[in-house]
């Protein structure tokens, strides 16, 4: 089972930037999704998450307002809207699929994960 995120990159204080993971078919369906991250020197954290019709998103208090999840259950593909980025934003983001269709906030929660892509907020 692959995960394969991409999208990461360098952005400004108060920028945006768009990151994406693609699965195989078999891991997608019907599968909720999620999104962590890893900052320099701290523990993985929950994101954002989804469920697999896309009908219950759930947030870290941290982006609430400002990231998005979606999905596009015909291209299998999990996305995630980034605005009004921080410093602090700074990490490396893993997507993860659960074998549930209700999403978790929990690492627990998960079965897969993809190796993840950096995003880089300069202030």
């Amino acid at each position: 089972v692959q995960l394969q995120a991409f999208g990461g990159g360098l952005v400004q204080a108060g920028g945006s930037l768009k990151v994406s993971c693609t699965t195989s078919r078999r891991t997608f369906s019907n599968n909720a999704m999620g999104w962590f991250r890893r900052a320099p020197g701290k523990e993985r954290e929950f994101i954002s998450s989804i469920s697999w019709r896309g009908g219950m998103t759930k947030y870290a208090d941290s982006v609430k307002g400002r990231f998005t999840i979606s999905r596009d259950n015909a291209k299998n593909t999990v996305f995630l809207q980034m605005n009004s980025l921080k410093p602090e934003d700074t990490a490396v983001y893993y997507c993860a699929a659960s074998r549930l269709s209700i999403s978790s906030m929990t690492i627990t929660g998960y079965n897969y994960w993809g190796q993840g892509t950096l995003v880089t907020v300069s202030s």
